[in-house]
């Protein structure tokens, strides 16, 4: 029974900074729920080297774009084989005409969407976020000056070495990515919203951080998809 409220079969949208990647990690990790990415997915079939893998690898290799038919053969095929899991979907689509395909695709197969979850953090809550963000480089520890400083200014706590920028920090990179977000996600979210598909559930969740968004994900998570379990941890079935 594919059931239409019965499997999360989710897509989650967020501007750059939202705290997308944190929050889908802390539900994959949580619960038993597979994390797709498109990118990967792309990536692997060029490495396996398939048929549509092939088509893919030349378009990449020539530095263009792979087509929406093409990421949404990859796409659907790996969805597929998930007919009866709870997934996340990530990187796809990014703009409407391939909401629109894999939407009619989902629903042709009888599995379609059944979350949509939008992000709404404050573009200036994730402005002063990235201003504020300083990083040591080799270890990879991230220092906040609003809220998670080096015990010296300018240094890394464990080594004392300096901390540097990464490069699309600044302001002007991120505007740039805001308004990307801005062109592509709006008319996808304004089609979702349009369409009264009784399968479908569309939420905006607002906070200005994932600790603040997590506890919302989570109870509507949880609320509309009874069915989904908790990850068992093997070292807790020993005890």
């Amino acid at each position: 029974d594919h059931g239409d409220g019965k499997f999360l079969r989710m897509l989650m949208f967020g501007k750059p900074g939202a705290g997308k990647g944190t929050l889908s990690g802390r539900l994959v990790k949580k619960y038993d729920i597979t994390s797709l990415s498109a990118g990967d997915l792309l990536r692997q079939q060029i490495a396996e080297r398939t048929e549509v893998g092939r088509t893919a690898e030349s378009i990449v290799a020539s530095g263009g774009l792979v087509s929406d038919d093409i990421m949404l053969k990859i796409v659907s095929s790996k969805l597929d084989q998930l007919r009866n899991k709870h997934w996340i979907l990530d990187g796809f689509p990014r703009t409407l005409p391939q909401g629109e395909m894999l939407d009619e695709a989902l629903h042709t197969r009888g599995t379609p969407l059944t979350l949509i979850v939008n992000l709404d953090v404050p573009d200036e809550v994730i402005l002063s976020r990235i201003s504020d963000r300083w990083i040591h480089l080799p270890s990879g520890r991230v220092y906040n000056m609003s809220y998670n400083r080096p015990k010296v200014e300018g240094f890394d706590d464990v080594t004392g070495e300096p901390l540097t920028k990464r490069p699309d920090d600044n302001p002007e990179i991120f505007a740039r990515r805001l308004k990307q977000f801005y062109e592509s996600t709006s008319p996808l979210l304004a089609y979702f919203a349009s369409k009264p598909s009784s399968a479908t559930k569309l939420v905006t969740l607002r906070g200005e951080t994932s600790d603040e968004i997590w506890p919302q994900l989570e109870s509507v998570v949880t609320g509309t998809f009874p069915s989904l379990r908790e990850r068992v941890e093997p070292k807790e079935e020993r005890r």
